[in-house]
């Protein structure tokens, strides 16, 4: 299944967003820090409600600790070294539409910082970098429902979404 990854969120409220969102879907997501709040900020608690509890956050310290863990997660793939998991970035300074990228089920969707996205050397770690399209002269969409629409499609191309049958308590 897909992940989700926030590169040093700065808004408690996006994050909850994102993390409710991963929560209902089932994405594990991965913090990487540092953070522009405090991550157990109450704001964090409002936006995210009662679903931190079910989703999957693993945080990391910093971007290096990050990419050391994704590194190691290549060398343990059953798969060749180099094949997984993809580092998908969402930037605007993409060329490849969300929804003409072929995604894997082990991908990493990452997201940047809300003020500043993500420097250069996250660009350039990325495997891919997709965009979604937006209307001349607008700059960026909230972070969150960039992440909602390029998981959708993430979870649609790789057949992850919940199973809808299965009854839920």
């Amino acid at each position: 299944m897909p992940r989700l990854a926030l590169y040093q969120p700065d808004i408690p409220q996006n994050t909850g967003t994102m993390l409710r969102l991963a929560a209902c879907l089932g994405v594990p997501v991965e913090i990487i820090e540092p953070a522009g709040f405090d991550v157990s900020d109450r704001n964090l608690r409002r936006s995210g409600m009662d679903y931190l509890d079910r989703v999957a956050i693993t945080r990391h310290i910093s971007w290096r600790s990050f990419e050391a863990w994704r590194q190691e997660s290549k060398m343990s793939s059953s798969k060749a070294p180099s094949s997984k998991p993809r580092l998908i970035l969402a930037t605007t300074k993409a060329a490849t539409p969300y929804a003409s990228f072929a995604y894997e089920p082990d991908d990493i969707i990452l997201v940047g910082r809300e003020s500043a996205g993500v420097p250069d050397e996250v660009h350039d770690a990325a495997d891919a970098r997709i965009i979604i399209p937006m209307q001349p002269g607008l700059r960026s969409l909230n972070v969150a429902v960039t992440a909602a629409m390029i998981l959708g499609e993430a979870l649609r191309q790789t057949g992850s979404f919940p199973d809808p049958t299965i009854l839920q308590t």
